[in-house]
This record gives C-alpha cells, structure tokens and sequence, in this order.
C-alpha cells in the first residue's frame, strides 16, 4: 500500500511497509514529520518520537488534529493516505525548481490508439514522483485506478466528504464527481450562501387532512405538505415554460403568447 507516494518521498522501504505493524507505523510517522512535515519544532517532538511509550497514542492523536487530519485515530488506512499527501505537498513546496518542469511518463507517449474511453484508466502509466508540478488541484493525484492506493484514496475522500460506500469504487468516484460538480463549484457556493427570505406561515390556517394523535407529528406534516406544494408550484412553472418554448418552435400559425392571440 501507498508505495509510489512512499517512492516519491524517498522512503527507505516503499513497497514493504505495513501500516499495520505498531513499531513499523510509530517510525514512519516520526520519519515523515521529522523529515517531509516538519509541523512541530526539533523541540516539541519529544513525544511524537517516543514510540515506546505507552502515552504515544494519545500524542500521536493530538499530532493529527494539530495538522488538521479529518480522519480518526482508528482509521489507520486514511490517515496514513493523508499524510502522504500532504508530506508530497510540502515536499513539492520545498523543491519546486527541480519538478516545475518534470512530464508525466504517459504524456510522453504521443501515440493515443487503443486508449480507452475512461481517462480513469490510464492513470498507471503516470509516475508518483514525475507528476509533482502545480495544478488547478494541489491534491497530488496519481495513483493508478486498480492500484489499492489508488482504491484507499477514493474510500478517504467518500468518507470525507460523506458519500455512500460502495462495493465499485469508480461507482463512488463518479459520486464524488457529481457531488463536487452540483454543490462545490463557485456558482453552486455562492447559490448557497444567497439568503432566501420567505414569509411567515401560520400553519393553524392550513388544514392537514389528517390526524396523527401527535401534535408534533402533525407539524411537521404540515411543513412537509406546504414544502411539496411549492415544489410543484415550481414544476409546473418549469412545464409552462417548456410548452411556451416548444410552441414557439413547431406552432403554425405562430403563436404569440405575449400578445394572448394566435396569428401575426
């Protein structure tokens, strides 16, 4: 696991290392802070390097949230694919000159037949260490898509952003596509961020229909009913509009529907 973003950082033992042994861990993590993060001052990092105390858990915690690591302490996995991420930031921030001008090793390769329609899948001919360069993203993303690095950073950014897990993982990538797409852009923030002003409803004038013996229950109902009322006030507006577009189109006589009348 994580082996090309370990080979770009220079890790001693990139395609051995297991997350899931203790020592091994404990040491990686005061290799990648005293060497690539490099969060804590030499002074402070007394017992993040202490790996045999039985406290080092608990410093180990109050490491990940001073570096604003979303993931928790039991979700070793994630944790361990942030980090790297972050170290090859900083890393990238540190040697900017010498990877400015690098190229992928697949966009050397000026011959496309037999590629794929899914751009997804040639991402293993990208090189780890090759593609450390700005970009619109500055998540360093290049993992090959049946690489299980590549699957564990798909699974970190579902959980992150609260996405359904799923048993296909480009299933959740297009997830996460769709999610960014509709709610993450500029246009959909600043949509957000608009106040709508609405005004007050007294729901004692609005008869439900229906009795739920719960006089809590009953209002909500209420809201719920009133909410769905407006959503096909909507729809049917969007429907007169699609008929109004479409008669302009086919309609003979031309129908003006400004003017209320059928003819010129």
């Amino acid at each position: 696991m994580f082996r090309r973003k370990l080979t770009a950082l220079d890790y001693h033992n990139p395609a051995g290392f297991n997350c899931r042994d203790e020592t091994e861990f404990r040491n990686f993590i005061v290799w990648l802070e005293d060497q690539k993060i490099r969060h804590y001052k030499i002074e402070d990092r007394g017992n993040l390097r202490n790996i045999h105390n039985d406290e080092w858990p608990k410093s180990f915690e109050k490491y990940l949230k001073d570096v604003n690591c979303p993931f928790k302490l039991e979700e070793r996995q994630e944790t361990v694919d942030w980090l790297l991420g972050l170290a090859v930031r900083l890393e990238y921030g540190d040697n900017a000159e010498k990877y400015k001008d690098s190229t992928p090793d697949g966009a050397k390769n000026t011959d496309n037949t037999g590629k794929s329609a899914e751009p997804l899948i040639n991402l293993d001919e990208w090189n780890a260490a090759s593609i450390l360069k700005p970009s619109a993203m500055t998540v360093w993303f290049a993992l090959a898509v049946n690489n299980p690095d590549f699957k564990a950073g798909v699974m970190a950014l579902a959980n992150l952003l609260q996405i359904q897990r799923h048993d296909d993982y480009l299933v959740m990538l297009k997830a996460i596509r769709i999610l960014v797409q509709e709610r993450l852009t500029q246009d959909a923030v600043a949509k957000a961020n608009q106040s709508k002003e609405g005004l007050p409803v007294a729901l004692e004038k609005h008869i439900l229909g229906f009795d739920t013996g719960d006089a809590v229950i009953n209002e909500a109902a209420q809201i719920l009913r009133l909410l769905h009322v407006e959503e096909l006030r909507e729809l049917q507006t969007k429907i007169n509009e699609a008929i109004v577009a479409v008669q302009a189109i086919i309609a003979d006589p031309k129908t003006d529907h400004r003017l209320g009348k059928v003819g010129r």
